[in-house]
Parts: structure tokens; C-alpha cells; sequence
């Protein structure tokens, strides 16, 4: 069982900085370009970034869990990362978006939310380069 709960963090890893990619990067830009009114894009884009911190929050518990459970050495970088950007989700979904949905000084909680959410992908993306890189050297 533990080979196989190991086998799936890479493939948590990957969805993890993925849906963020594809979230941040991708689908929220498409959104202001085809919506009607930047209102509307907004008020999307703010259920999406929700959706986006429980993805990002459930699979960096699963990825903690995982790496607490690996005996093979210590993970304290790795765990870092991942504890880094779970804290950035969080900070981002209960400090950051509530001034943005609320529109106060919006340029300023607007560029601190875009920095946390590139952090945050950094930091998964750091997770990810990590799982694979074990996966190889583990063959």
C-alpha cells in the first residue's frame, strides 16, 4: 500500500501545479478577454480562485501526509514547499480575496494576490521537479 500511495505523488504533484497553471495562467485571462462586463469576469475568476485553494489545499495535505510517512530520509525541503504554498492558498483565499472582492485599494491587493498566486505555482512546481526527480534516481 505505502508503494502505491508513493506512486501517487508525483500524479498529486502534477495536478496540483497544473490546475494552477491552467487556472491562473490560462482559463481566469480567457475569462476577462470573453466575458461581457470585467464585473462578471471578476466575479468568476473569484469562484475559480476558491475552487483552485481546496484543490491546492487537498493535495498538499495529501503530499505533507505522504512525505511524513517516507522513512528513506529527512524532506524538510520539499515539505517547506509544499507547506509554503498550502500557506499562500489560504492566505490568498481568506486575506487577499476579500479585499479584492470588496474592491478596496485594488491595485494593491490585486498585484499581492498575483504575487502570491506565482509563488504559490513556484512552489508547487518546486514539489513536482522534486517527486520526479526522486521517481528517477529511485530507478
Amino acid at each position: 500500500m505505502k508503494n502505491f500511495m508513493w506512486s501517487l505523488g508525483p500524479w498529486v504533484a502534477a495536478l496540483w501545479w497544473a490546475s494552477l497553471c491552467a487556472v491562473g495562467f490560462w482559463v481566469v485571462p480567457l475569462l476577462f478577454m470573453r466575458m461581457p462586463t470585467p464585473y462578471m469576469a471578476g466575479q468568476m475568476a473569484a469562484v475559480l480562485f476558491t475552487a483552485q485553494t481546496w484543490v491546492a489545499v487537498v493535495c498538499s495535505l495529501f503530499l505533507l501526509a505522504l512525505e511524513r510517512r517516507d522513512a528513506r530520509s529527512s524532506r524538510t525541503l520539499s515539505q517547506t514547499f509544499i507547506g509554503l504554498g498550502m500557506l499562500l492558498a489560504l492566505l490568498s483565499e481568506f486575506a487577499v480575496a476579500p479585499h479584492i472582492v470588496a474592491r478596496e485599494n485594488l491595485p494593491f491587493w490585486h498585484a499581492l494576490g498575483t504575487l502570491f498566486y506565482a509563488l504559490q505555482c513556484l512552489s508547487a512546481g518546486v514539489v513536482l521537479w522534486g517527486f520526479l526527480r526522486r521517481d528517477g534516481a529511485a530507478r
